[in-house]
Order: structure tokens, then sequence, then C-alpha cells
């Protein structure tokens, strides 16, 4: 089954989709193409607990499941780079930015609601 992910790491987001199969190493060989930094430069982490994705798992063993993972509400994952030998970076996500308020004319207008319909004789 399909489980759709969503990848964070400071600014980034990256869209994916894998199986419940994937091993989390092959996710990050699929990140390689795309960020350009070696899968064991890479660390994957679970975004509500901070447990690092043990690469021989799969998917599906990490609890990311087509159920809980689908298109329109993904699985959000994680990302931080190796800055030293035995060193990775702080798994610091940016928070998305709320957008501004709506102006007056587009808000929805109180009480004025025209209805159709006919009229039973």
């Amino acid at each position: 089954m399909d489980v759709f992910l969503m990848i964070r790491r400071e600014k980034s987001t990256i869209f994916l989709d894998a199986t419940e199969e994937t091993k989390v190493i092959d996710l990050k060989k699929k990140l390689e193409g795309i960020v350009k930094k070696a899968p064991e430069d890479q660390k994957l982490y679970n975004m509500n607990s901070k447990d690092e994705l043990d690469d021989n798992k799969t998917l599906g063993d990490c609890g990311y499941k087509a159920q809980s993972a689908k298109a329109q509400d993904p699985a959000i994952i994680g990302l931080s780079y190796r800055i030293s030998e035995t060193e990775f970076e702080e798994g610091a996500v940016t928070p998305y930015s709320n957008p501004p308020e709506l102006p007056d004319v587009m808000k929805a207008q109180e009480g004025g609601g025209a209805t159709s319909g006919m009229a039973a004789d």
C-alpha cells in the first residue's frame, strides 16, 4: 500500500510517496537524488517522538501505514544532516507562516444570503 510522506528540514519540505514495505535506507537513497547528500549523511526521524528511523526497518515497521499517511494528509518525517564525524545537526523545522487575514470584501456576508427555489402553489 502507498504511503505519502512530507519530509521537513528547516525551511524545506519534500513530498514523496513510497510503500509500507520500503526500507528507510531506500527512502534515504531517493532523497539523495533530491538533496545531494549521501544516505549515511542523512538522519530521518519521527517528528512527534524525535526517534530516529532505523535504516533496516520498513516504513510500515516504523508506523507509517497507508491508513495514516494519505495523499491529502501525509505523514511528517524530519530530516537532519551530518555536521561532523559523529554528530548530526539539531532537528529544527521552521513553522509555516500564517496567511494574512482576508480583506472584508472577501469575508462571508452575515444574514444577507439569497435563497433560490420555487414557491409551491
